[in-house]
């Protein structure tokens, strides 16, 4: 049974799949991505090192034959980084760009947020990780922060990320604690 099977025990058309968010967890904050955007999730593997990437790009996978890059989204937030561990997972989504591997410390579960639930991400300042919030779900008592996927990299990444197809054979693997040094 695969991992994602747990989350998804039913099928979902286009429109049942309508304001279905997955949501999980990075350090100790609760995140959700709208769920059509969500390829599959898989189990933490091993991970091909590729040099010359940004620090939150871990590399690529091989994902039945396709590569994948695969992005730490403690680094990506620039939150602490902790060891990996038996929760810890690859959400594989499709952005506008291409398909990416988010390495999350948990998924917790998929949850109807209904439109008149999500308010637009309140604008605190300038800061980094700002930009990559769509907006904020109230579920019950807890606040989901909405990521907006296609944010996660920007032009110039992404032109250091396509380049991880032709070099991916090249690299080095990372070991399961994801943070040796390079």
């Amino acid at each position: 049974m695969a991992y994602e099977d747990a989350f998804f025990d039913e099928d979902f058309d286009d429109e049942t799949m309508e304001d279905l968010y997955l949501t999980f967890r990075v350090k100790d904050r609760d995140y959700g991505m709208d769920i059509s955007k969500v390829l599959e999730i898989i189990v933490l593997q091993d991970i091909t090192d590729v040099p010359d990437m940004p620090p939150f790009v871990k590399g690529v996978i091989n994902l039945r034959g396709k590569v994948i890059p695969v992005v730490d989204m403690r680094n990506r937030f620039a939150l602490e980084t902790d060891a990996y561990h038996d929760r810890t997972v690859v959400i594989v989504v499709e952005t506008v760009q291409m398909s990416v591997g988010l390495i999350v410390d948990a998924v917790n579960e998929v949850v109807k947020i209904l439109r008149d639930q999500i308010e637009p991400a309140p604008r605190i300042g300038d800061s980094f990780a700002s930009r990559f919030v769509e907006s904020v779900g109230k579920v019950a008592e807890r606040v989901i922060i909405i990521l907006n996927l296609d944010k996660i990299l920007n032009e110039k990444e992404i032109g250091q990320v396509h380049v991880l197809h032709s070099q991916a054979a090249m690299g080095q693997s990372v070991g399961m604690n994801g943070y040796e040094k390079r």
